[in-house]
């Protein structure tokens, strides 16, 4: 059967590389268009299964392309990108016909997920992508761990540093469960405005609020079978949290605007990468709903702590990202990436492996050093001198990290938050600690 063809409107061309690289990867064939004129002329032509468009673009506007698109095809579902602070654009969207919508920054198991459910796919597409591939010790048996309590339908609680791959433990534990054959739905509870979580999460009735023309389906709806993965869990508030411990102990959910609650089957799995007993402690995060929905606790060792998985991950990494070339790594590129500190984890290395595989297309059949880091990234034996010193905690790593980025990026927080691969809630959350802490920051 002929892949679906899928239509990439975005006005950045950076932005929709990263959508096409994601989507083909997944086995989608992929169009891409600059504008939204470039799009309407474009899906003229027909033989289009899905659209990915960003709302806001010059000329003419995700809005209009989006119903320019329905006025030729009513059938086609249209997913929608906006920005953080845009919602509103995104429930417009969503009133004009648009399928689904996407917020920035979204993760590609989250935009693959997305565009596999409204394809009917059914199962989880990519599923080398899903893999996990380590040969440390202590990983291993972390894994044999996993599989054996995939089985029950206990809430897991994966707690691990940004970019080590807490989803793609969770979508481990499903695929090694006996939920396997249904759905995988993800949520980044930092990611949906805080107003909107709790109709994401469990869906509204007709009416329910202003601009509420239909039902929607909320995610434990949508996960029903299967299973539902709770990303930075410690955004929730604590009325959502209330919300979801009910959730947990009932089987059940109440939709906004509802008369009656309706039983759902959905094994849960929650992740954060805060010490979640520590907000505990703090008054930060519910006591009972920490327990509940710690039955299976997983934490992922970061990178900097399995050395041996570096070399083995590099490689993977480019198998996927060398495009069936014969590229290949230099002794001296590997001892570069042994000396790095990784503190962006297993999604640094990736970012650096695919950058230095793009460098290197057509130009070199070896990756070497000086291909691995972007401009401005310490290599090896430059640690010390980028300040982390022996002797410095993984706090006082992540606190430099975090305001030389931001002083990097002359104190855009949605930049500095797009670098260092975390939401823009959970970096305001760290400068607020800061601050407490008496730091002065910009």
């Amino acid at each position: 059967m002929a892949p679906s063809r899928i239509l990439i409107v975005d006005d950045e061309r950076q932005m929709r590389l990263a959508v096409r690289e994601t989507l083909r990867r997944a086995g989608y064939d992929t169009s891409e268009a600059s504008s939204g004129k470039e799009a309407a002329a474009v899906f003229a032509a027909g033989g289009f299964d899905l659209v990915v468009s960003d709302i806001r673009m010059p000329e003419m506007d995700g809005i209009t392309l989006l119903s320019h698109l329905k006025a030729t095809d009513a059938d086609v579902p249209v997913v929608m990108v906006t920005a953080y602070g845009t919602i509103e654009d995104a429930v417009e969207a969503m009133k004009r016909g648009a399928a689904d919508y996407l917020l920035k920054p979204f993760s590609p198991d989250h935009l693959e997920e997305v565009v596999a459910r409204l394809l009917g796919r059914g199962g989880v597409p990519g599923e080398e992508r899903y893999r996990i591939v380590t040969e440390d010790a202590q990983m291993k048996r972390l894994l044999a761990f996993m599989r054996k309590t995939a089985a029950s339908d206990a809430t897991v609680l994966i707690q691990a540093e940004s970019g080590t791959g807490k989803e793609l433990a969770a979508r481990f534990i499903h695929a090694n469960s006996p939920r396997a054959g249904r759905d995988f739905v993800a949520v980044n509870c930092a990611a949906v405005p805080e107003n909107l979580l709790e109709s994401e999460l469990f869906g509204y009735e007709k009416g329910a609020f202003t601009g509420a023309s239909s039902a929607k389906e909320g995610k434990f709806e949508l996960a029903d079978g299967g299973t539902l993965l709770l990303d930075e869990i410690s955004e929730m508030s604590n009325l959502l949290q209330a919300k979801l411990l009910r959730v947990l102990q009932e089987k059940e959910i109440d939709k906004v605007g509802g008369r009656r609650p309706i039983p759902v089957d959905v094994r849960v799995i929650a992740s954060t990468n805060t010490d979640l007993a520590e907000r505990v402690r703090g008054g930060e995060f519910r006591e009972d709903l920490f327990y509940r929905l710690n039955v299976v606790p997983v934490t992922i060792p970061p990178l900097r702590e399995r050395p041996g998985d570096i070399e083995v991950l590099a490689r993977h990494f480019l198998k996927r990202y060398a495009r069936g070339s014969d590229l290949a790594i230099s002794k001296e590129a590997l001892e570069a990436l042994r000396a790095h500190p990784w503190p962006g984890n297993v999604r640094e290395l990736e970012n650096a492996i695919q950058r230095a595989a793009i460098v290197c297309a057509g130009t070199s059949e070896e990756i070497g050093a000086e291909d691995i880091f972007a401009p401005g990234v310490p290599q090896s034996g430059q640690a010390a001198s980028a300040g982390v010193q022996p002797g410095t905690t993984v706090r006082e790593m992540e606190q430099e990290l975090i305001l030389a980025t931001l002083k990097r990026t002359g104190g855009n927080r949605t930049a500095a938050a797009k670098q260092l691969g975390i939401s823009l809630r959970t970096l305001r959350n760290k400068l607020n600690e800061y601050r407490a802490a008496g730091i002065e920051i910009d």
